[in-house]
Protein backbone atom coordinates (compact mmCIF):
# COMPACT_ATOMS: atom_id res chain seq x y z
CA UNK A 1 0.00 0.00 0.00
CA UNK A 2 0.92 3.51 -0.89
CA UNK A 3 1.90 6.34 2.18
CA UNK A 4 -1.58 7.86 0.55
CA UNK A 5 -3.71 5.00 1.09
CA UNK A 6 -2.22 3.56 4.50
CA UNK A 7 -3.45 6.85 5.74
CA UNK A 8 -7.08 6.58 4.72
CA UNK A 9 -7.26 3.10 5.73
CA UNK A 10 -6.03 4.42 9.25
CA UNK A 11 -8.63 6.44 9.92
CA UNK A 12 -11.27 3.58 7.86
CA UNK A 13 -13.38 1.28 9.17
CA UNK A 14 -13.70 2.76 12.79
CA UNK A 15 -16.86 2.33 15.09
CA UNK A 16 -16.73 5.36 17.65
CA UNK A 17 -16.84 5.04 21.72
CA UNK A 18 -18.78 5.18 24.48
CA UNK A 19 -21.42 7.36 25.16
CA UNK A 20 -19.43 7.95 28.44
CA UNK A 21 -16.72 8.06 27.48
CA UNK A 22 -17.01 11.41 25.65
CA UNK A 23 -19.08 12.65 28.04
CA UNK A 24 -16.25 12.24 30.76
CA UNK A 25 -14.37 13.97 27.90
CA UNK A 26 -16.70 16.56 27.61
CA UNK A 27 -15.98 17.35 31.26
CA UNK A 28 -12.42 18.74 30.46
CA UNK A 29 -12.88 21.78 28.64
CA UNK A 30 -14.74 23.50 31.61
CA UNK A 31 -12.61 21.99 34.45
CA UNK A 32 -9.62 23.19 32.31
CA UNK A 33 -11.55 26.75 32.55
CA UNK A 34 -12.50 26.58 36.31
CA UNK A 35 -8.78 25.72 36.74
CA UNK A 36 -7.23 28.21 35.48
CA UNK A 37 -10.13 31.18 36.85
CA UNK A 38 -9.04 29.75 40.23
CA UNK A 39 -5.21 30.09 39.38
CA UNK A 40 -5.84 33.56 38.29
CA UNK A 41 -7.34 34.76 41.34
CA UNK A 42 -5.33 32.99 43.49
CA UNK A 43 -2.47 35.23 41.80
CA UNK A 44 -4.41 37.72 42.88
CA UNK A 45 -4.34 37.42 46.04
CA UNK A 46 -1.01 36.78 47.17
CA UNK A 47 0.68 39.68 44.77
CA UNK A 48 -2.35 42.25 44.82
CA UNK A 49 -2.45 42.67 41.33
CA UNK A 50 -3.82 40.67 38.12
CA UNK A 51 -1.04 39.10 35.60
CA UNK A 52 0.24 41.89 34.11
CA UNK A 53 2.44 40.36 31.20
CA UNK A 54 1.41 38.90 28.20
CA UNK A 55 3.82 36.32 27.44
CA UNK A 56 3.41 34.96 30.80
CA UNK A 57 -0.43 35.42 30.46
CA UNK A 58 -0.70 33.34 27.02
CA UNK A 59 1.92 30.50 28.39
CA UNK A 60 -0.64 29.89 31.42
CA UNK A 61 -3.42 29.93 28.71
CA UNK A 62 -1.89 27.67 26.88
CA UNK A 63 -0.61 25.46 29.41
CA UNK A 64 -3.92 25.27 31.03
CA UNK A 65 -6.75 25.57 28.45
CA UNK A 66 -4.73 23.93 25.73
CA UNK A 67 -2.25 21.39 26.74
CA UNK A 68 -4.38 19.11 28.84
CA UNK A 69 -6.78 18.28 25.89
CA UNK A 70 -3.81 16.83 24.30
CA UNK A 71 -2.76 15.11 26.84
CA UNK A 72 -6.03 13.86 27.42
CA UNK A 73 -7.06 12.43 23.84
CA UNK A 74 -2.79 10.96 22.98
CA UNK A 75 -1.20 9.42 25.82
CA UNK A 76 -3.60 10.22 28.86
CA UNK A 77 -6.74 8.93 27.65
CA UNK A 78 -6.51 5.26 28.96
CA UNK A 79 -6.96 6.82 31.70
CA UNK A 80 -9.47 9.38 30.91
CA UNK A 81 -11.93 8.49 33.67
CA UNK A 82 -10.07 9.91 36.38
CA UNK A 83 -8.71 13.12 34.82
CA UNK A 84 -11.55 14.85 35.42
CA UNK A 85 -11.22 13.66 39.51
CA UNK A 86 -7.75 14.64 39.63
CA UNK A 87 -8.58 18.06 37.98
CA UNK A 88 -11.85 18.84 40.47
CA UNK A 89 -9.47 17.82 43.36
CA UNK A 90 -7.13 20.25 42.09
CA UNK A 91 -9.64 22.81 41.72
CA UNK A 92 -11.13 21.87 45.01
CA UNK A 93 -7.37 22.64 46.62
CA UNK A 94 -7.03 25.86 45.00
CA UNK A 95 -10.24 27.05 46.02
CA UNK A 96 -9.70 26.35 49.53
CA UNK A 97 -6.60 28.16 49.40
CA UNK A 98 -8.35 31.19 48.34
CA UNK A 99 -11.52 30.50 50.68
CA UNK A 100 -8.76 30.51 53.63
CA UNK A 101 -6.56 33.66 52.52
CA UNK A 102 -8.72 36.45 52.16
CA UNK A 103 -8.39 39.50 53.82
CA UNK A 104 -9.97 39.64 57.11
CA UNK A 105 -11.89 42.27 56.63
CA UNK A 106 -13.76 40.09 53.63
CA UNK A 107 -14.19 37.21 55.71
CA UNK A 108 -17.94 37.19 56.75
CA UNK A 109 -20.37 33.87 57.17
CA UNK A 110 -20.45 31.22 54.42
CA UNK A 111 -24.37 31.34 54.41
CA UNK A 112 -24.33 35.02 53.66
CA UNK A 113 -21.70 34.59 51.05
CA UNK A 114 -23.87 32.39 49.13
CA UNK A 115 -27.34 34.61 49.96
CA UNK A 116 -25.26 38.03 48.14
CA UNK A 117 -24.40 35.59 45.20
CA UNK A 118 -27.85 34.81 44.07
CA UNK A 119 -28.58 38.25 44.63
CA UNK A 120 -25.60 39.62 42.32
CA UNK A 121 -26.45 41.08 38.80
CA UNK A 122 -24.32 40.47 35.59
CA UNK A 123 -23.15 42.10 32.59
CA UNK A 124 -26.56 41.11 30.89
CA UNK A 125 -24.36 42.35 27.11
CA UNK A 126 -22.36 39.24 26.66
CA UNK A 127 -23.08 35.42 28.22
CA UNK A 128 -19.17 34.36 28.42
CA UNK A 129 -20.17 30.48 28.53
CA UNK A 130 -21.49 30.68 24.39
CA UNK A 131 -18.25 32.06 23.75
CA UNK A 132 -15.81 29.92 25.42
CA UNK A 133 -18.20 27.26 24.09
CA UNK A 134 -17.32 28.08 20.51
CA UNK A 135 -13.75 28.82 21.05
CA UNK A 136 -13.49 25.50 22.55
CA UNK A 137 -15.10 23.45 19.71
CA UNK A 138 -12.84 25.20 17.34
CA UNK A 139 -9.62 24.21 19.68
CA UNK A 140 -10.50 20.57 20.47
CA UNK A 141 -11.46 20.66 16.40
CA UNK A 142 -7.84 21.57 16.06
CA UNK A 143 -6.42 19.51 18.22
CA UNK A 144 -8.31 16.22 16.38
CA UNK A 145 -7.93 17.04 12.57
CA UNK A 146 -4.20 16.88 13.63
CA UNK A 147 -3.66 13.99 15.90
CA UNK A 148 -5.80 11.54 14.21
CA UNK A 149 -3.43 10.76 12.04
CA UNK A 150 -1.12 9.96 14.36
CA UNK A 151 -1.63 6.21 16.48
CA UNK A 152 -1.20 7.97 19.41
CA UNK A 153 -4.81 9.36 18.96
CA UNK A 154 -7.23 6.16 19.60
CA UNK A 155 -8.94 5.26 16.79
CA UNK A 156 -12.13 4.66 18.88
CA UNK A 157 -12.10 8.99 19.13
CA UNK A 158 -12.05 9.41 15.22
CA UNK A 159 -15.01 9.60 12.87
CA UNK A 160 -16.99 6.09 12.98
CA UNK A 161 -17.26 5.02 9.10
CA UNK A 162 -20.81 4.12 9.03
CA UNK A 163 -21.93 3.98 12.90
CA UNK A 164 -21.10 5.17 15.94
CA UNK A 165 -20.28 7.80 18.54
CA UNK A 166 -16.70 8.74 17.90
CA UNK A 167 -15.10 12.10 19.81
CA UNK A 168 -14.70 13.94 16.33
CA UNK A 169 -18.21 12.74 15.01
CA UNK A 170 -19.67 15.18 17.77
CA UNK A 171 -16.72 18.14 16.84
CA UNK A 172 -18.80 18.17 13.85
CA UNK A 173 -22.24 18.42 14.74
CA UNK A 174 -20.85 20.50 17.91
CA UNK A 175 -19.88 23.38 14.94
CA UNK A 176 -22.91 23.48 13.39
CA UNK A 177 -24.73 23.84 17.36
CA UNK A 178 -22.03 26.61 18.25
CA UNK A 179 -22.58 28.63 14.78
CA UNK A 180 -26.19 28.60 15.43
CA UNK A 181 -25.66 30.10 18.66
CA UNK A 182 -24.74 33.33 17.22
CA UNK A 183 -26.25 33.48 14.17
CA UNK A 184 -27.61 36.91 12.88
CA UNK A 185 -31.64 35.90 14.25
CA UNK A 186 -30.27 34.98 17.42
CA UNK A 187 -28.46 38.45 17.76
CA UNK A 188 -30.86 40.16 16.36
CA UNK A 189 -33.59 39.24 18.10
CA UNK A 190 -35.37 42.34 19.47
CA UNK A 191 -35.11 43.87 15.97
CA UNK A 192 -38.95 42.92 15.51
CA UNK A 193 -39.07 45.63 13.21
CA UNK A 194 -36.68 44.83 9.92
CA UNK A 195 -38.44 43.10 6.87
CA UNK A 196 -38.27 39.44 7.55
CA UNK A 197 -36.09 38.50 4.42
CA UNK A 198 -33.70 41.06 5.23
CA UNK A 199 -31.45 38.60 7.64
CA UNK A 200 -31.33 35.92 4.24
CA UNK A 201 -30.05 38.48 2.60
CA UNK A 202 -26.90 38.85 4.37
CA UNK A 203 -26.54 35.10 4.97
CA UNK A 204 -26.30 34.85 1.11
CA UNK A 205 -23.30 37.65 1.61
CA UNK A 206 -21.57 36.28 4.57
CA UNK A 207 -20.85 33.08 3.65
CA UNK A 208 -19.32 33.39 0.29
CA UNK A 209 -15.92 32.91 2.78
CA UNK A 210 -16.86 29.18 3.40
CA UNK A 211 -17.63 28.36 -0.13
CA UNK A 212 -14.32 29.97 -1.14
CA UNK A 213 -12.56 28.25 1.20
CA UNK A 214 -14.38 24.93 0.16
CA UNK A 215 -13.29 25.39 -3.29
CA UNK A 216 -10.00 26.24 -2.52
CA UNK A 217 -9.65 23.32 -0.09
CA UNK A 218 -11.16 20.96 -2.78
CA UNK A 219 -8.39 22.16 -5.27
CA UNK A 220 -5.82 21.55 -3.39
CA UNK A 221 -6.64 18.52 -2.19
CA UNK A 222 -7.04 17.52 -5.63
CA UNK A 223 -3.88 18.85 -6.90
CA UNK A 224 -1.41 17.28 -4.27
CA UNK A 225 -3.48 13.79 -3.97
CA UNK A 226 -3.67 14.50 -0.33
CA UNK A 227 -5.42 11.81 1.29
CA UNK A 228 -9.13 11.90 1.98
CA UNK A 229 -11.78 9.78 3.21
CA UNK A 230 -14.40 9.90 0.77
CA UNK A 231 -17.16 7.86 2.60
CA UNK A 232 -16.96 11.37 4.77
CA UNK A 233 -18.46 13.68 2.79
CA UNK A 234 -18.18 12.56 -0.80
CA UNK A 235 -15.96 13.37 -3.68
CA UNK A 236 -15.63 16.91 -3.94
CA UNK A 237 -17.88 18.26 -0.68
CA UNK A 238 -15.72 19.32 2.27
CA UNK A 239 -17.34 20.79 5.45
CA UNK A 240 -16.94 24.48 4.36
CA UNK A 241 -19.81 23.66 1.80
CA UNK A 242 -22.38 22.14 4.57
CA UNK A 243 -21.64 25.03 6.59
CA UNK A 244 -22.49 27.56 4.00
CA UNK A 245 -25.42 25.93 2.58
CA UNK A 246 -27.01 25.06 6.32
CA UNK A 247 -26.71 28.49 7.11
CA UNK A 248 -28.24 29.19 4.19
CA UNK A 249 -31.19 27.03 4.89
CA UNK A 250 -31.94 27.96 8.25
CA UNK A 251 -32.14 31.36 6.83
CA UNK A 252 -34.44 30.81 4.53
CA UNK A 253 -36.45 28.79 6.58
CA UNK A 254 -36.53 31.07 9.37
CA UNK A 255 -37.74 34.22 7.58
CA UNK A 256 -40.71 31.99 6.38
CA UNK A 257 -41.32 30.61 9.71
CA UNK A 258 -41.40 32.23 13.61
CA UNK A 259 -38.26 31.94 14.72
CA UNK A 260 -39.65 31.32 18.65
CA UNK A 261 -40.82 27.92 16.76
CA UNK A 262 -36.87 27.02 15.36
CA UNK A 263 -37.38 23.75 17.35
CA UNK A 264 -40.55 22.66 15.57
CA UNK A 265 -39.21 23.26 12.29
CA UNK A 266 -36.26 21.63 13.48
CA UNK A 267 -38.15 18.11 14.47
CA UNK A 268 -40.00 18.55 11.49
CA UNK A 269 -37.12 18.36 9.79
CA UNK A 270 -35.01 15.36 11.51
CA UNK A 271 -38.96 13.23 11.77
CA UNK A 272 -39.09 13.70 7.99
CA UNK A 273 -35.83 13.14 7.10
CA UNK A 274 -35.18 9.72 9.27
CA UNK A 275 -38.67 8.19 7.72
CA UNK A 276 -37.03 8.58 4.32
CA UNK A 277 -34.20 6.44 5.64
CA UNK A 278 -36.33 4.31 7.14
CA UNK A 279 -39.27 3.81 4.53
CA UNK A 280 -37.60 4.18 1.52
CA UNK A 281 -34.43 3.34 -0.34
CA UNK A 282 -32.20 6.39 0.68
CA UNK A 283 -30.40 5.29 3.34
CA UNK A 284 -29.05 1.80 0.43
CA UNK A 285 -28.39 4.57 -1.83
CA UNK A 286 -26.44 7.10 0.82
CA UNK A 287 -24.53 4.03 2.21
CA UNK A 288 -23.91 2.03 -0.97
CA UNK A 289 -24.70 4.44 -4.41
CA UNK A 290 -26.80 4.24 -6.71
CA UNK A 291 -25.80 0.71 -8.14
CA UNK A 292 -25.34 -0.51 -4.64
CA UNK A 293 -21.69 -1.07 -5.47
CA UNK A 294 -20.76 2.39 -4.13
CA UNK A 295 -20.24 3.67 -6.83
CA UNK A 296 -19.37 7.93 -7.95
CA UNK A 297 -20.92 8.39 -10.89
CA UNK A 298 -22.69 12.02 -11.30
CA UNK A 299 -22.28 14.92 -8.88
CA UNK A 300 -25.31 13.24 -6.77
CA UNK A 301 -23.91 10.09 -6.46
CA UNK A 302 -20.16 10.92 -5.49
CA UNK A 303 -21.04 13.00 -2.92
CA UNK A 304 -24.08 11.95 -1.61
CA UNK A 305 -23.30 11.64 1.92
CA UNK A 306 -22.92 15.24 2.14
CA UNK A 307 -25.13 16.79 0.43
CA UNK A 308 -28.27 14.30 2.05
CA UNK A 309 -26.48 14.66 5.44
CA UNK A 310 -27.24 18.37 5.07
CA UNK A 311 -30.90 17.73 6.78
CA UNK A 312 -29.72 16.75 9.83
CA UNK A 313 -27.32 19.29 10.30
CA UNK A 314 -29.93 22.05 9.52
CA UNK A 315 -32.30 20.13 11.92
CA UNK A 316 -29.61 20.79 14.65
CA UNK A 317 -28.68 23.84 13.46
CA UNK A 318 -32.24 25.33 14.19
CA UNK A 319 -32.80 23.38 17.36
CA UNK A 320 -29.84 25.60 18.52
CA UNK A 321 -30.90 28.88 17.28
CA UNK A 322 -33.92 27.68 19.37
CA UNK A 323 -31.34 27.46 22.46
CA UNK A 324 -29.86 30.69 21.54
CA UNK A 325 -32.71 32.54 21.83
CA UNK A 326 -34.12 30.92 24.98
CA UNK A 327 -30.85 31.97 26.88
CA UNK A 328 -30.26 35.29 25.32
CA UNK A 329 -33.57 36.22 27.22
CA UNK A 330 -33.65 39.42 29.52
CA UNK A 331 -34.31 37.63 32.81
CA UNK A 332 -30.69 35.55 31.98
CA UNK A 333 -28.58 39.24 33.82
CA UNK A 334 -28.55 37.88 37.64
CA UNK A 335 -27.26 34.83 39.12
CA UNK A 336 -30.51 33.72 40.28
CA UNK A 337 -31.72 33.67 36.26
CA UNK A 338 -28.71 31.30 35.16
CA UNK A 339 -29.10 28.91 38.11
CA UNK A 340 -32.62 28.32 36.65
CA UNK A 341 -31.14 28.42 33.34
CA UNK A 342 -29.40 25.54 34.57
CA UNK A 343 -32.15 23.51 35.55
CA UNK A 344 -33.80 23.92 32.08
CA UNK A 345 -30.55 22.88 31.11
CA UNK A 346 -30.11 19.71 32.91
CA UNK A 347 -33.62 18.94 32.02
CA UNK A 348 -32.91 19.26 28.32
CA UNK A 349 -30.17 17.10 28.45
CA UNK A 350 -31.98 14.59 30.50
CA UNK A 351 -34.83 14.57 28.27
CA UNK A 352 -32.79 14.28 24.70
CA UNK A 353 -30.67 11.81 26.44
CA UNK A 354 -34.08 9.37 26.92
CA UNK A 355 -34.81 10.51 23.37
CA UNK A 356 -32.21 9.32 22.22
CA UNK A 357 -32.47 5.72 23.76
CA UNK A 358 -35.64 5.49 22.26
CA UNK A 359 -34.54 6.66 18.75
CA UNK A 360 -31.87 4.20 18.39
CA UNK A 361 -34.40 1.59 20.21
CA UNK A 362 -37.02 2.46 17.33
CA UNK A 363 -34.76 3.07 14.34
CA UNK A 364 -31.03 3.18 13.80
CA UNK A 365 -27.95 3.82 15.97
CA UNK A 366 -26.48 6.57 15.70
CA UNK A 367 -24.56 8.39 12.32
CA UNK A 368 -22.77 10.83 11.23
CA UNK A 369 -22.81 9.82 7.55
CA UNK A 370 -26.25 9.85 7.44
CA UNK A 371 -27.08 12.14 10.26
CA UNK A 372 -30.18 10.48 11.00
CA UNK A 373 -32.51 11.50 13.85
CA UNK A 374 -30.32 9.59 16.65
CA UNK A 375 -27.50 11.84 15.21
CA UNK A 376 -29.57 14.64 16.03
CA UNK A 377 -30.27 13.77 19.35
CA UNK A 378 -26.75 13.06 20.59
CA UNK A 379 -25.35 16.29 19.47
CA UNK A 380 -27.74 18.18 20.90
CA UNK A 381 -27.85 16.46 24.33
CA UNK A 382 -24.44 16.99 24.27
CA UNK A 383 -24.00 20.18 23.34
CA UNK A 384 -26.23 21.41 26.17
CA UNK A 385 -24.46 18.95 28.35
CA UNK A 386 -21.15 21.14 27.65
CA UNK A 387 -22.53 24.55 27.64
CA UNK A 388 -24.39 23.87 30.81
CA UNK A 389 -20.53 22.79 32.38
CA UNK A 390 -19.21 26.29 31.33
CA UNK A 391 -22.56 28.14 32.73
CA UNK A 392 -21.58 26.09 36.02
CA UNK A 393 -17.92 26.74 35.98
CA UNK A 394 -18.28 30.61 34.98
CA UNK A 395 -20.97 30.59 37.88
CA UNK A 396 -18.35 29.21 39.95
CA UNK A 397 -15.51 31.92 39.21
CA UNK A 398 -17.96 34.63 39.77
CA UNK A 399 -18.61 33.13 43.45
CA UNK A 400 -14.72 32.84 43.82
CA UNK A 401 -14.58 36.54 42.17
CA UNK A 402 -16.70 37.76 45.23
CA UNK A 403 -14.63 36.30 48.08
CA UNK A 404 -11.24 37.79 46.75
CA UNK A 405 -11.92 41.41 46.58
CA UNK A 406 -10.77 43.14 43.30
CA UNK A 407 -9.97 39.48 41.50
CA UNK A 408 -11.00 39.42 37.85
CA UNK A 409 -10.81 36.66 35.48
CA UNK A 410 -10.95 37.39 31.86
CA UNK A 411 -13.76 35.51 29.65
CA UNK A 412 -15.75 35.37 32.89
CA UNK A 413 -19.49 37.18 33.96
CA UNK A 414 -18.80 40.81 35.07
CA UNK A 415 -20.50 41.31 38.42
CA UNK A 416 -22.31 44.64 36.96
CA UNK A 417 -23.36 45.99 40.86
CA UNK A 418 -23.08 45.04 44.29
CA UNK A 419 -26.12 43.09 45.89
CA UNK A 420 -26.71 45.12 48.35
CA UNK A 421 -24.69 47.90 50.11
CA UNK A 422 -23.15 45.28 52.90
CA UNK A 423 -20.96 44.56 49.74
CA UNK A 424 -19.41 47.48 50.07
CA UNK A 425 -18.72 47.95 53.67
CA UNK A 426 -17.22 43.86 53.68
CA UNK A 427 -14.83 44.36 50.43
CA UNK A 428 -16.55 42.22 48.10
CA UNK A 429 -17.35 44.93 45.58
CA UNK A 430 -17.68 44.44 41.36
CA UNK A 431 -14.70 44.33 39.62
CA UNK A 432 -14.16 47.95 37.60
CA UNK A 433 -15.24 47.95 34.15
CA UNK A 434 -12.06 49.06 32.88
CA UNK A 435 -10.05 46.38 34.42
CA UNK A 436 -11.84 43.80 33.23
CA UNK A 437 -11.56 44.94 29.76
CA UNK A 438 -7.85 45.45 30.09
CA UNK A 439 -7.65 41.58 31.52
CA UNK A 440 -9.68 40.20 28.28
CA UNK A 441 -6.22 41.68 26.18
CA UNK A 442 -4.59 39.03 28.15
CA UNK A 443 -6.66 35.76 27.26
CA UNK A 444 -5.97 33.67 24.26
CA UNK A 445 -9.93 32.50 24.99
CA UNK A 446 -10.52 36.22 23.32
CA UNK A 447 -8.13 36.23 20.84
CA UNK A 448 -9.34 33.09 19.41
CA UNK A 449 -13.05 34.26 19.48
CA UNK A 450 -11.68 36.87 17.50
CA UNK A 451 -10.76 34.99 14.49
CA UNK A 452 -11.85 31.69 14.97
CA UNK A 453 -12.47 31.39 11.36
CA UNK A 454 -8.81 31.83 10.66
CA UNK A 455 -7.91 29.56 13.78
CA UNK A 456 -9.82 27.07 11.75
CA UNK A 457 -8.21 27.69 8.42
CA UNK A 458 -4.61 27.67 9.65
CA UNK A 459 -5.36 25.00 11.80
CA UNK A 460 -6.35 22.62 8.39
CA UNK A 461 -2.95 24.45 6.58
CA UNK A 462 -0.83 23.35 9.86
CA UNK A 463 -2.22 19.77 9.46
CA UNK A 464 -1.75 19.24 5.82
CA UNK A 465 1.61 20.71 5.98
CA UNK A 466 2.48 17.96 8.59
CA UNK A 467 0.84 15.56 6.99
CA UNK A 468 3.04 15.86 3.73
CA UNK A 469 6.44 16.54 5.95
CA UNK A 470 5.91 14.01 8.10
CA UNK A 471 5.25 9.98 8.71
CA UNK A 472 2.71 10.37 11.26
CA UNK A 473 1.33 7.01 11.09
CA UNK A 474 5.21 5.75 12.72
CA UNK A 475 5.60 8.17 15.19
CA UNK A 476 6.85 7.88 18.81
CA UNK A 477 4.76 9.24 21.56
CA UNK A 478 7.42 12.10 22.99
CA UNK A 479 7.86 13.14 19.27
CA UNK A 480 3.67 13.65 18.67
CA UNK A 481 3.30 15.38 21.73
CA UNK A 482 5.80 17.66 20.48
CA UNK A 483 4.73 18.25 17.47
CA UNK A 484 0.94 18.29 18.96
CA UNK A 485 1.97 20.91 21.16
CA UNK A 486 4.34 23.30 18.18
CA UNK A 487 1.51 23.28 16.01
CA UNK A 488 -1.05 24.46 18.57
CA UNK A 489 0.86 26.99 19.88
CA UNK A 490 2.05 28.19 16.95
CA UNK A 491 -1.76 28.43 15.82
CA UNK A 492 -2.47 30.20 19.25
CA UNK A 493 0.41 32.31 18.98
CA UNK A 494 -0.49 33.49 15.72
CA UNK A 495 -4.59 34.72 17.38
CA UNK A 496 -2.53 36.27 20.33
CA UNK A 497 -0.09 38.57 18.35
CA UNK A 498 -3.51 40.01 16.24
CA UNK A 499 -5.47 40.49 19.08
CA UNK A 500 -3.02 42.08 20.93
CA UNK A 501 -2.76 44.32 17.58
CA UNK A 502 -6.65 45.03 17.55
CA UNK A 503 -6.44 43.27 14.08
CA UNK A 504 -9.58 41.30 13.41
CA UNK A 505 -9.43 39.78 9.57
CA UNK A 506 -12.94 39.98 8.38
CA UNK A 507 -14.18 41.48 5.91
CA UNK A 508 -17.63 40.40 4.93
Amino acid sequence: MSEKQLKVAFISNLNGTTLLEISAGLSLPPLCLLCRGLLLILYHLHHGKPVSSRKYSLLLDFLVLVSPLVFSCTVLSPIIFFIPFILAAFCAVIFSKIYSQRKREARVPFGQIVKEFQKACLDPESIPAITVFRVYVNVMTSISILAVDFPQYPRRYAKAETYGTGAMDLGVGAFIFGNALVCPEVRQQSHRTQPRFSSLARQVFSVWPLISLGVGRLLTVKSIEYHEHTSEYGVHWNFFFTLALVRLAASLLLAIFPKHKAWLVAVAVAVLYQLLLSTTSLKMFILHGSDGRDSRLGFLDANREGLLSLFGYLAIYLASVQVGLWLLQRRRSSVRGWLEALRGLALAVLVLSVSLQLCQACTEPVSRRLANLPFCTWVLSHCLLLLGLFVLADLALVFTKLLAKGSSVPCCWKVVQPPDSTREKQGMEAVPTGRQDKLSQLCLISAVNKNQLLFFLLANLMTGAVNILIDTIHSKAAFTLGILHLYMFLNCLIMYILHARNIVLKFW
